[in-house]
């Protein structure tokens, strides 16, 4: 993990609730899309819902705990990569569930370098085996968006963007048909100063709309923005 954030999506499950908002924000420096749940119930909807490529998952969990949480993903998805958190006396449970496949186990509390340490080592697995998909988005037969290099072409010219807008475009393609909030665009952009900035969102997307075809960025009024693909 570096200082450009990774297009990888993070699911964190905690049921702890000042842990999970730390651990949250500490995670949106380096991942443009960081999902959070309380449950092991509200962590498999979210699942089902998006595409996740990391999950760091609390053993301990309220309705579903996270060993059978783990289980139910892993009977048809033995891609997406898992960290668990245990207290030490969780470990011999932990350690007698081998087929879930993790990519490692953190003991409580853990520090925030043992936690970049456990997202790298998953990282380099994903780019060992090949388990993540992203490389080329096709917005439409002449329009495309390269993960690699965050590259936008229109028939197959590259169209320039200036640093902001390759933020913003970057976001959405992240997960596209979903609609990202305002806020969320916003904090991700300018997570170190996001104060009154959507009039500066606003026009950034004014200028983004103008280089791409018509209706490639769609509002949701009152909500935010979304790509279609």
């Amino acid at each position: 993990m570096d200082n450009e954030k990774s297009l990888y999506n993070i699911l964190f499950i905690e049921d702890e609730v000042t842990i999970r908002e730390n651990y949250v924000r500490f995670l949106k420096r380096y991942f443009e899309n960081v999902y959070e749940a309380n449950d092991g119930e509200e962590a498999l909807s979210i699942y089902n819902k998006e595409k996740i490529d990391i999950m760091i998952i609390d053993i301990n969990l309220p309705k579903l705990n996270g060993i059978d949480f783990l289980k139910i993903v892993r009977e048809n998805d033995h891609t997406v990569k898992a960290i668990m958190l245990t207290a030490n006396s969780d470990v011999d449970t932990l350690l007698s569930a081998i087929d879930l496949k993790l990519s490692q186990y953190l003991v409580k509390p853990i520090t925030r370098d043992e936690l970049k340490t456990a997202l790298n080592k998953a990282i380099g697995e994903i780019s060992k085996f090949n388990t993540n998909n992203k490389q080329v988005l096709t917005l439409n037969n002449s329009l495309t968006w390269n993960y690699d290099n965050n590259e936008l072409t229109l028939d197959d010219v590259t169209v320039a963007l200036t640093h902001k807008e390759t933020k913003v475009l970057s976001i959405l393609c992240s997960n596209p048909n979903k609609t990202f909030t305002y806020d969320d665009i916003i904090f991700d952009v300018w997570y170190e100063d996001e104060d009154n900035k959507t009039d500066a969102l606003k026009t950034i997307i004014k200028n983004l709309r103008k280089k791409l075809p018509e209706n490639t960025i769609k509002n949701v009024f009152g909500i935010g923005y979304k790509v279609e693909a």
